[in-house]
């Protein structure tokens, strides 16, 4: 973060979220979350899926038990093409992800009081989180879809896609930084509003599994939630459960948005992102590498430990991930004080939204702020033994409670953290509104 930040940060001003359980609002979305409903469902038996095969996995030796659940996003194959001017030949051979991603972002400009179809000619960017789904047939075929593939199955057309149907002419740049690739596209879009590479910008991400190809490899890996419910920081934690779901924010600088009459939902105080460099298996997180990033990005928030009241941690809910998160966020945020913050983790109802999660995440956090509520975090009435409660100020949120503002402003919290390595940390003010603003 730059010291220029101080007087003029890159500020929220929009959102947009489709998240499993037909939700495509956010006020479905805060629904859920306050209610503590868990938004799993059987897998789709509308995509062509090997369902005999998958779920029979655990009967192989050496593979895990595949629950018949996960976090699916009801409206995965609608999509209304001549709405963003493409023909329906070309958009039946587009990635569902980039489908999902043009839907979220014209919303997010709509709920920051954006017309979308008044940008056309912006240097604004587009920065989205995204990894390979294996969707549709391969490239190398002969088949009704050939001649769309390249731009249907690149990576790169998921923020293309975006930038393209709304007119931006800033920096387009899909991020894939595997499960933290959401949290490092806002990172990286708002380095470039700092930079002056664009005035403003939309960052995101979306995961829309074209294949199960997940649930096959953390079967073989025995590290799927065998009950088919991700109990994020729980005793009784089993495993993942995968989900999906595409969230999309609205970035700008806050002198901008104070002179456009736009909402300031969040300030980003702070943004960082690391390597765990070498040492266990690319594939094993690190707590000494979580603990750097933390504490960097406490370092450039401008703000002390003590004063964050949230943390929406990645809470995978697997024996391995969540008590090496759970170190790095007691060594940091576990300091000694009366009312210590509140953990909590937005998978725990969504499944595991892998390249997505981190903007779920900071979305839940920013209707957090604006409504003055922390939401439950789902199976954590037993947190696990892995750490020693007693001694950090952590606490799970285990059931819906206040969120005063101190001086107007609330702190939070959000990690997300890559199984190549890579994890990301921000840290965002929220200030309070009006009540007519809520």
């Amino acid at each position: 973060m730059s010291g220029s930040d101080s007087g003029d940060p890159i500020v929220i001003v929009g959102m947009g979220v489709e998240a499993p359980g037909g939700i495509d609002t956010l006020a479905d979305f805060w629904s859920a979350l306050v209610s503590g409903r868990e938004l799993l469902a059987p897998f789709p038996r509308d995509r062509e899926w090997p369902l005999a095969e998958l779920l029979s996995l655990g009967s192989q030796d050496g593979w895990g038990a595949v629950p018949d659940a996960g976090g699916f996003l009801t409206g995965a194959t609608e999509f209304d093409p001549l709405f963003f001017g493409i023909t329906p030949r070309e958009a039946v051979a587009m990635d569902p992800q980039q489908r999902a991603g043009m839907r979220v972002a014209w919303r997010a400009l709509e709920q920051a009081g954006i017309n979308p179809a008044a940008v056309e000619g912006d240097s604004a960017g587009c920065w989205m989180g995204v990894s390979v789904m294996e969707y549709g047939p391969r490239v190398a075929s002969v088949n009704e879809h050939s001649g769309y593939r390249v731009t249907g199955t690149a990576l790169g057309a998921v923020a293309g896609r975006i930038s393209h149907g709304l007119g931006l002419t800033g920096p387009s740049i899909s991020v894939d930084t595997a499960c933290a690739s959401a949290l490092t596209a806002v990172h990286q879009a708002a380095a470039a509003i700092r930079a002056g590479e664009c005035e403003w910008a939309l960052a995101g991400g979306v995961c829309v599994m074209g294949s199960p190809g997940a649930f096959y490899e953390f079967s073989k890996n025995n590290a799927l939630a065998s009950d088919g419910h991700c109990r994020s920081y729980a005793a009784d934690a089993t495993g993942t459960l995968w989900g999906e779901g595409a969230g999309v924010v609205v970035l700008e600088r806050e002198s901008r948005a104070r002179e456009l009459g736009h909402r300031v939902y969040g300030r980003l105080l702070g943004s960082r992102v690391n390597h765990n460099g070498k040492g266990a298996p690319i594939a094993v997180p690190s707590a000494a590498a979580q603990e750097r990033l933390i504490r960097d990005t406490l370092a450039v928030s401008g703000i002390d430990a003590e004063q964050v009241g949230l943390i929406e941690g990645h809470g995978t809910g697997t024996p391995v991930g969540d008590p090496l998160e759970l170190a790095a966020l007691a060594a940091t945020y576990g300091v000694p004080r009366a009312d210590g913050p509140r953990l909590g983790s937005v998978k725990s109802n969504t499944g595991h939204a892998q390249a997505a999660s981190g903007l779920l995440a900071l979305i839940k956090v920013l209707l957090a702020g604006m409504h003055g509520q922390i939401p439950p975090t789902l199976h954590a009435e037993h947190p696990t033994a892995e750490i020693d409660w007693a001694a950090t100020s952590l606490r799970l949120a285990t059931e819906l409670e206040p969120w005063p503002a101190v001086d107007g402003l609330r702190y939070a919290a959000v990690s997300s953290f890559g199984v190549a390595g890579t994890n990301a940390h921000a840290l965002v003010a929220l200030p309070e509104l009006e009540e007519s603003d809520v």
